[in-house]
């Protein structure tokens, strides 16, 4: 069951892992980012979003945002502590951990989702493919989603519908977009490990290969 989105919006920042320190966005939108789009509409535990293609309709833009953050973080142990009523303070004072980031972020993206969903052990005895895909058909005409979809960060949120033409209008650049992340490996919950495949921009069009090809590198 096949179903094409539209998203778009002024900012995205699909972070690429291998870049701590500085926010780097890669040029085109991840796989695990459009799956969590995807899951932000619609999800169940009786499906599993699959992406197989992604169209850029805008020529790809970058610039910089620097923001003031926190560098710090509560540790677990203060919050159990505080939790079990110790009578310390549980707090960040931003004035003392304040720090300058810089990210470098896409601005007017706009692409076209094109995923289909699986079923898994999850699913109960009345779900199957059809009411799923009723589901989502009603939710895309709605506008109605879970929580607010984001292009990589809650920062940046997205506005969705579903795509009305068989079509898809691209943008004509093509170019090798290195390794990009393809989504994380759950399979064994002891050991999550990120996948990667190498990604390459074909007329605007983002070919996803299978989570079970040999192009994906584990």
């Amino acid at each position: 069951m096949a179903v094409k989105v539209e998203v778009w919006g002024d900012y995205a920042c699909f972070s690429r892992p291998e870049l701590k320190v500085e926010r780097v966005s890669y040029d085109v939108m991840t796989p695990s980012a459009a799956r969590g789009l995807l899951e932000a509409i619609y999800w169940h535990p009786g499906l599993k979003w699959v992406i197989d293609t992604i169209y850029v309709l805008a020529p790809i833009s970058v610039t910089s945002i620097r923001r003031n953050e926190v560098k710090d973080k509560l540790p677990a142990g203060a919050a159990k502590g505080a939790y079990m009523g110790n009578g310390k303070p549980l707090a960040l004072y931003t004035g003392e951990s304040i720090q300058q980031r810089a990210t470098l972020a896409l601005q007017n993206v706009h692409y076209v989702i094109e995923a289909h969903f699986e079923m898994t052990d999850k699913a109960e005895t009345g779900d199957n493919p059809g009411k799923f895909q009723d589901i989502m058909r009603r939710r895309l005409e709605k506008g109605q989603c879970y929580h607010q979809p984001c292009f990589g960060t809650r920062e940046f949120p997205a506005h969705f519908r579903a795509w009305p033409s068989p079509t898809v209008p691209t943008i004509p650049d093509t170019c090798d977009l290195g390794y990009m992340l393809y989504d994380m490996d759950y399979s064994n919950p002891e050991d999550i490990r990120p996948m990667f495949f190498r990604g390459k921009l074909e007329h605007g069009v983002l070919h996803v290969p299978s989570v079970y090809s040999q192009e994906v590198v584990r």
